[in-house]
């Protein structure tokens, strides 16, 4: 992080010039910056507190479409659903965005569990143009299972919505309003994903996942096939990707 260690060696306020990128943190004071305890997979996150308000830097590992998570960021935002993305900078490999207060709960009350089912039907609600992501080509190997599970999934109409596609509770933020972070893996899926990312995520037991889905989906039917068919799919992904290590919430398929 050279850009804030430079920041830090100031001893008065930042001026910067009108054309840099920066320039967001014109006439504040640089207090300091720290490592945050809770890190994502993909992502070195660090607090950074000015005289004025924090921020959150966002330092990647890796150089995927960030452009696109920026958009759907600040398309979330604008909902009232995340904190806003405030600068992309490429050349640094970073973001920076606000810093929300809250807290992330592993565990869910019946009324959690509701607001939750309400929150993101609202993120699901976001219309985006842009190809579908249908899971399939982020398999290196296809389990008999999965196999099985997708023809089941391909045997229904899908139902794309703007998925946020990382549904676990390091990425779910409590506060007055739920609201999610990390739009990584965000972009045009079907709703099941993310319904099953709760489901498995929570550990819901089948009381609690009857009230997320039926408050969910209010009026309308549960296809039941098609969830068991994405929780396998699901499983499977997050096993491969991230290895029981890293998410041991995940069981054998």
């Amino acid at each position: 992080m050279n850009f804030l260690k430079a920041l830090l060696k100031l001893n008065n306020y930042i001026k910067w010039n009108q054309s840099s990128k920066y320039l967001l943190f014109e006439n504040q004071m640089i207090l300091s910056y720290a490592l945050l305890k809770e890190q994502g997979h993909c992502n070195l996150n660090y607090l950074l507190k000015t005289s004025k308000q924090k921020y959150l830097i966002r330092k990647f590992k890796y150089n995927n479409k960030r452009e696109t998570e920026f958009k759907i960021q600040n398309m979330a935002y604008r909902k009232g659903l995340s904190p806003k993305a405030l600068i992309l900078d490429r050349p640094n490999n970073l973001m920076i965005c606000e810093f929300i207060e809250g807290v992330h709960r592993h565990k869910l009350k019946q009324q959690e569990l509701k607001q939750l089912a309400l929150r993101l039907k609202k993120l699901h609600s976001i219309k985006i143009q842009q190809q579908p992501n249908t899971l399939k080509r982020n398999f290196k190997f296809k389990h008999k299972k999965v196999y099985k599970a997708f023809k089941i999934i391909d045997s229904f109409k899908p139902e794309y919505v703007l998925g946020h596609n990382d549904l676990h509770p390091k990425n779910i933020i409590f506060e007055k309003k739920i609201k999610f972070i990390d739009w990584e893996y965000a972009g045009k899926s079907d709703r099941y994903f993310d319904l099953v990312a709760i489901i498995i995520e929570f550990k819901l037991n089948k009381k609690d996942e009857v009230t997320f889905l039926r408050t969910y989906f209010t009026k309308k039917s549960i296809n039941y096939k098609k969830l068991k068919a994405f929780k396998i799919v699901y499983k499977a992904l997050w096993r491969e990707w991230f290895g029981k290590f890293e998410r041991g919430q995940i069981s054998t398929i």
